[in-house]
């Protein structure tokens, strides 16, 4: 049986809210690139130009992408034949935040109590998701998930004869209804089945799937490529770029499914925020 010491998932978990913090992924930037050579308003076009500068600047000058350093999503794909040795795993994921939080000047923005409202002040805890697969591997993957676009999430309990159509109607209401607030141009997670809470997580984990990917089931594929034009289609003149208006509000839409019970079909929606901040590293 394979054998990890949980330093090195502290280790990892520092390494990747550096990457996380500072380096928008290539690919980003690409999205962003043709979303702003796309534009036909000036003004988006300008703002665009500006959040692709300010990747730039972020990376070469060791600076958070957003001055709003996120909540740490963490999710774990555990294989079922390692084991782990040292400090507990939980424990072990909350060093390395506290570490990277302190070692890289990054804001702190986790309250111990949702009502009393006092700062941690190492913003951990994160919010940890374990997932049990074959093998001996451990995958860890770092979300920094902003508040402003996090409150923007949205869950609706459809009836099962909705038609495809009222759910994109749903979904297209509630991201113009969000309007500049998740920061667009977003990366729209969209969590279809299951039950509430499974829905809601799956909205978080579709865009794992990586950006510039198409979802490997033609049918929701062309639902997502639906979901994309009816936000930045022709005619649409949506929040767009940090709600300045023009056509790049999304820029990718990733849909995740899950059986579901008959009478139900819930419809949950996740918002990243352009500066996607997303790495993953296996162990």
């Amino acid at each position: 049986m394979r054998v990890i010491d949980t330093k090195k998932i502290t280790s990892s978990i520092i390494t990747l809210i550096e990457r996380a913090s500072f380096e928008a992924p290539d690919e980003v930037l690409e999205r962003f690139t043709s979303l702003r050579d796309a534009e036909e308003d000036e003004t988006a076009r300008a703002t665009m130009e500006i959040i692709l500068e300010n990747a730039k600047i972020a990376r070469r000058e060791r600076l958070p992408l957003c001055q709003d350093c996120g909540s740490v999503v963490v999710f774990a794909e555990m294989g079922q034949d390692l084991r782990l040795e040292g400090a507990p795993f939980v424990e072990a994921v909350n060093e390395g935040i506290r570490k990277a939080y302190e070692m890289f000047y990054l804001r702190k923005s986790i309250v111990a109590d949702p009502l009393r409202r006092e700062n941690t002040g190492t913003n951990a805890p994160g919010f940890i998701h374990v997932d049990i697969i074959p093998g001996d591997v451990l995958t860890l993957t770092v979300m920094l998930k902003g508040g402003g676009s996090e409150n923007m999430s949205s869950l609706k309990m459809f009836n099962p004869t909705a038609s495809i159509d009222e759910i994109i109607d749903y979904i297209a209401a509630a991201v113009v209804d969000a309007g500049p607030n998740p920061c667009p141009p977003i990366f729209l997670s969209v969590g279809l089945g299951g039950t509430a809470d499974a829905a809601m997580l799956n909205a978080k984990k579709a865009v794992l799937r990586g950006i510039g990917t198409r979802h490997p089931d033609p049918f929701y594929a062309d639902l997502e490529d639906r979901i994309m034009e009816r936000l930045n289609g022709s005619g649409v003149s949506g929040p767009g770029p940090l709600g300045f208006g023009g056509k790049a509000t999304a820029a990718g839409v990733f849909v995740l499914t899950a059986p579901t019970h008959i009478a139900s079909l819930p419809v949950a929606l996740n918002m990243q925020c352009h500066s996607f901040r997303c790495e993953r590293e296996a162990l």
